[in-house]
């Protein structure tokens, strides 16, 4: 199968044709403006299908949205008929272009130049109305405002923000992608006369910064955000795709004595934390218990042994553990326990617990194992 995707090397295109191109189609004719012209003509003759994502968001002067939105569309439209392909095309217009202004009527135009080609031609026209996209590759003072925030914000650079309550719609570019190659295969999305992504959120502007702002944070609070949110997760995944090269790591704060170190990893409020621990050989950490908190042992490197003594009884259960041999360990409430390095070498344990630590309520109660 023969593809053409128009602004190729664009926000949307970009992404479309990595994920085609996953999904082993690999027949792609990639179109942007340094495209010649004689390659179009080819293309359009040979294309058994047309995704048109060409067009233009912010031109140096406002003539240029009806000349990139309209004009190339029927330039292009104009080709397929000349070649007498009568291949299914989708168009990328825009919410906007119910509104009154430059932009949003150069996207009706448009839409109103493919509604005239599926009558004329009676060839399968997808017209796709999208709302704000955001993701990875999208370009800051262009694409969107979410690019924009995020390039900012990574950078320490600052943000301004005239109306915090405006209410802005949102679509993920993976959601996009994901229903573009459901429009290849057949199966679109409609309502109301328009093909649409099904998946859509809203957000004020001023939410959107402060989600944005608290991502860089993270990295000294060590807190992750709401992964089953589909909005947050998203915008996570999309802000880390704006980090400077020279900063996508950062240091942790290690707690180091004698006995090895401990350094906390990753925080959450409703899963709980990690933390590594680190124990130089013959060492035994822990010796106390706790009434609620709960924890789980991973020791991935070295090897030694974890005890465990229900408070009020003699027995102690012991559990040899290495890093040869992955296996977690629970640790229930109620029973004192600790963990000592058998081997030569530092032992390295990954440990997870129920809830962040609280210095204000540790629950945590010393007692010999």
């Amino acid at each position: 199968m023969k593809i053409l995707v128009t602004g190729a090397n664009g926000f949307l295109g970009k992404n479309l044709i990595a994920e085609l191109r996953n999904q082993e189609f690999n027949n792609i004719f990639s179109f942007d403006l340094d495209t010649p012209d004689e390659d179009l003509d080819r293309f359009c003759k040979e294309a058994d299908f047309v995704f048109h994502l060409a067009g233009i968001n912010r031109p140096e002067v406002t003539e240029e949205f009806m000349e990139g939105n309209y004009g190339f569309t029927s330039v292009l439209l104009n080709l397929l008929k000349k070649h007498k392909n009568k291949c299914p095309i989708m168009i990328s217009s825009s919410i906007q272009a119910s509104l009154d202004n430059p932009y949003g009527k150069s996207k009706r135009a448009g839409e109103k130049l493919l509604e005239e080609y599926y009558i004329e031609v009676d060839t399968p026209v997808y017209i796709y109305r999208f709302s704000n996209l955001y993701g990875k590759w999208s370009r800051p003072n262009y694409n969107t405002v979410v690019a924009t925030f995020c390039y900012n914000i990574a950078r320490g650079e600052e943000v301004i923000v005239n109306d915090s309550d405006v209410e802005i719609e949102l679509c993920y570019i993976d959601d996009v992608v994901k229903e573009l190659v459901n429009c290849l295969k057949g199966n679109p999305t409609k309502d109301n006369g328009f093909y649409h992504v099904p998946e859509v959120d809203k957000v004020t502007v001023g939410t959107l910064k402060s989600l944005i702002e608290g991502f860089k944070s993270s990295r000294d609070t060590l807190t992750v955000p709401k992964l089953d949110n589909r909005l947050e997760k998203n915008l996570y995944s999309t802000y880390l795709s704006f980090l400077p090269e020279e900063d996508f790591s950062y240091k942790l704060k290690m707690n180091v004595d004698d006995r090895g170190s401990f350094t906390e990893f990753l925080k959450t409020n409703d899963r709980g934390q990690v933390s590594i621990n680190i124990s130089k050989a013959g060492i035994t950490k822990g010796n106390h218990w706790h009434h609620t908190k709960n924890e789980k042992f991973l020791v991935v490197s070295g090897t030694g042994v974890i005890r465990f003594r229900k408070i009020d009884t003699e027995e102690v259960i012991e559990y040899f553990v290495s890093g040869d041999k992955l296996e977690v360990v629970d640790i229930p409430v109620g029973y004192t326990h600790n963990i000592e390095n058998l081997g030569d070498s530092d032992m390295v344990t990954v440990m997870w617990v129920n809830e962040p630590f609280d210095a204000n309520s540790p629950d945590t109660y010393f007692m010999e194992v």
